[in-house]
């Protein structure tokens, strides 16, 4: 079986915001085709070395996406089922996957099967797709009180015990991939849902498409309760997104270092589990906002670039633009961008052409894609590790003081054993006595080849 997710390098989008879609839908106009305003983000997204695009939510919903109407109909406020055939078809002829947001969890309160329970109350015939009672009322007046998402009534819980509902999901998702050839599925709210649901969600996938990649959006847990043979394949890996700015704010590197130990390390719980790594994404704080010095974005992207796992892009984030949450409002993290107005001033940022040449150096070296973790040095601002897979190493170095510093980095090899750095003009660095002596620049790494 083709594991094309293991070499991915992904770009994450939200449609709605990114393509400057009203935030409520009135479910009158006629669909208006933004999502063709894509096209120009496909040679641009080739040229940046992506290979698959998560992208979502993208069907009909009330208002940001995650709070469905219609699984079967594209948002009219981005266009129609054509449009997003067109757009995915136009990502595999330039050879990027594409994977939709799945939002299985809950629905809008304008769901059809909720509308049904609120018309019908308990002789709905949908009633078992909710978690009801109907000793009380819900707060929006409603004769039953319902279940939902985290304590946002706007989002309903669905039974996933139910057997008709899972039917029905079950026929969306065939829906999805017959219709529209998608790659995978990102599963919104992965955490909270009955695991049973994976389980048959992957039987019937794999069944179809048998590369089929499922991901699911997990914030807290043993990522082993989900990514497993019988259920997912990825899960986000929120435990580096944190370390990678918050040990870069505090002056401690220890903190990701120990991290990736007990992730990825010789006993790490994760080892050869592919996790889905990301620096930000449209529901925190873009990572240009959240770092309290800019300069550390550079070796904050070396190591997405060069840990162990599928490291993805959030739209935008390679210019290194800022948004922040504004009390519960995200739309500072899902701004509008006209690429095709933009393209000549993106391409001469500085943070875009790195990001460019760390995703060739990946797709480069497999060493850095499947390559075994091992820590070798860290300090409060220096850390180093290598990565090493049949008989090539990689030895992976950041500097997150403001100054140049010196690194003596401890390396099995014998004296004379030759490094070379690719991210800087291929210098070279010879071993001596068990040691690598090299030196760094200030916000700024190296990535040794052997």
């Amino acid at each position: 079986m083709s594991e094309w997710f293991s070499d991915a390098i992904f770009y994450h989008m939200y449609p709605l915001g990114g393509l400057g879609a009203p935030q409520k839908n009135d479910f009158l106009s006629a669909p208006v085709s933004r999502l063709r305003n894509l096209d120009a983000w496909v040679p641009y997204l080739k040229e940046l070395g992506v290979t698959a695009l998560y992208i979502g939510p993208l069907f009909e919903s009330s208002t940001h996406g995650y709070d469905t109407r219609d699984y079967f109909n594209v948002d009219r406020r981005l266009g129609t089922n054509d449009d997003l055939r067109r757009f995915i078809k136009c990502c595999h002829d330039a050879g990027i996957r594409v994977v939709l947001d799945a939002v299985f969890n809950h629905v809008g309160r304008d769901f059809f099967a909720f509308e049904d329970l609120r018309n019908h109350g308990w002789n709905s015939l949908y009633r078992s797709w909710f978690q009801t009672d109907f000793g009380r009322q819900s707060c929006y007046g409603d004769r039953f009180w319902y279940e939902g998402w985290n304590g946002h009534y706007n989002l309903v819980k669905l039974n996933l015990q139910d057997p008709q509902l899972l039917q029905y999901i079950a026929e969306v998702v065939r829906f999805w991939l017959s219709e529209f050839d998608i790659d995978g599925l990102r599963f919104d709210a992965a955490d909270v849902m009955e695991k049973h649901f994976f389980t048959e969600i992957r039987t019937q996938c794999k069944s179809i498409k048998s590369d089929f990649w499922l991901m699911g959006e997990v914030i807290h847990g043993d990522y082993r309760l989900w990514v497993n043979s019988d259920r997912l394949d990825s899960v986000t890996n929120y435990e580096s997104y944190k370390g990678l700015w918050s040990s870069h704010n505090d002056k401690n590197y220890f903190e990701i270092a120990y991290s990736l130990n007990r992730q990825f390390g010789e006993n790490g719980i994760y080892k050869g589990l592919n996790l889905y790594n990301f620096a930000d994404n449209h529901d925190v704080d873009r990572v240009a906002s959240k770092l309290n010095n800019a300069a550390h974005l550079y070796p904050l992207y070396i190591l997405l670039f060069t840990i162990p796992g599928i490291p993805s892009v959030y739209y935008g984030s390679e210019w290194g633009i800022q948004g922040r949450k504004e009390g519960w409002s995200d739309q500072p993290m899902r701004p509008y961008i006209d690429i095709s107005s933009s393209l000549a001033t993106i391409k001469e940022v500085p943070l875009y052409k790195e990001i460019r040449r760390l995703i060739g150096i990946r797709k480069q070296l497999d060493v850095l894609r499947r390559g075994n973790y091992s820590t070798l040095l860290t300090a409060s601002e220096q850390y180093c590790f290598i990565r090493q897979l049949d008989q090539q190493s990689a030895v992976v170095c950041v500097n997150a003081q403001t100054e140049s510093c010196k690194m003596t980095i401890p390396v099995k090899c014998e004296s004379g054993t030759v490094f070379t750095d690719i991210l800087n003009n291929n210098e070279k660095f010879q071993v001596e006595n068990g040691h690598l002596f090299v030196p760094l620049a200030s916000c700024w790494g190296r990535i040794l080849l052997q």
